[in-house]
């Protein structure tokens, strides 16, 4: 029985899911890479040590998709998996009205549908492998309700529920649940349009006053959420840990600074 641990990544590709993959393998972890571009899961497979990853085509929608690259996935580490990084998400900002409805169901569909289909397919696994950890990417959007951002930060909410409903589902099975809750991040997620305009989500959050952190800074933060005994959140960034803060304690500056978002979403 081999030492070496075992990660699933899905976003794969590119950005946060990039980094994690470079940093467990970095520890000396397999890692599973998933994700639709297989080109940017080949660059990142590219990055890690020879013989330390995999490559899956997944569409996070499709269940069977799901199946068939778990499956895969276990076979290459004999039926164990001690991490499911469910991180594959995507963003679309602006106000409410002005979201096609193709939109709306892409949100929901990629970022909490993909969730709940990775945690229910991957439980078996997960379980199988004692004192693994279900990873979620959640947001610090999902902290407080963004203006812009309504239907992307209800999703991150719901991803946030759930880490924190299946924590304590899944405890007698041994398997953590953890949400990583990060700022604003320097990855391809940002260059995602802002409904019926040519505005980046990325410029509109500088707009706002708001920092975009390196990508880096998460990595590191999602080593130590599936070390860490006790805490389901892990607020990432300093957005996220003064929206935290706010939430708390001063919730009208987050609506003020919200009504600046919204204006400059809607031109005004």
């Amino acid at each position: 029985m081999t030492d070496t641990k075992y990660i699933f990544i899905t976003g794969g590709a590119s950005g946060i899911g990039r980094e994690v993959a470079r940093f467990f393998a970095g520890k000396g972890w397999f890692v599973g890479l998933a994700d639709v571009n297989v080109r940017g899961m080949e660059e990142t497979a590219a990055m890690l040590p020879a013989g330390m990853s995999s490559i899956h085509t997944l569409d996070v929608r499709s269940r069977e998709q799901w199946t068939a690259a778990l499956e895969a996935f276990a076979e290459k580490t004999g039926g164990r998996m001690h991490v499911l990084f469910n991180n594959a998400g995507v963003g679309i900002g602006g106000p409410l009205e002005l979201h096609s409805e193709a939109d709306i169901e892409k949100l929901i569909d990629i970022n909490f549908k993909g969730v709940v289909y990775g945690a229910h397919i991957g439980h078996k696994y997960l379980k199988a492998t004692p004192g693994s950890c279900l990873l979620n990417t959640s947001s610090a959007s999902g902290i407080y309700g963004s203006a812009g951002l309504s239907v992307y930060s209800a999703t991150k909410f719901a991803v946030r529920g759930l880490s924190e409903a299946l924590d304590i589902e899944w405890g007698p099975d041994n398997i953590r649940v953890r949400a990583l809750l990060p700022s604003f991040i320097d990855t391809p997620l940002l260059s995602g349009a802002t409904a019926n305009s040519n505005e980046s989500i990325g410029a509109s959050v500088t707009a706002a006053g708001l920092e975009i952190a390196p990508v880096a800074i998460v990595a590191e933060a999602a080593w130590l959420a599936v070390h860490d005994a006790r805490n389901v959140h892990s607020y990432v960034g300093p957005t996220a840990k003064r929206l935290a803060f706010a939430a708390k304690w001063m919730p009208g500056s987050i609506r003020k600074r919200g009504g600046i978002m919204t204006r400059k979403a809607r031109g005004e």
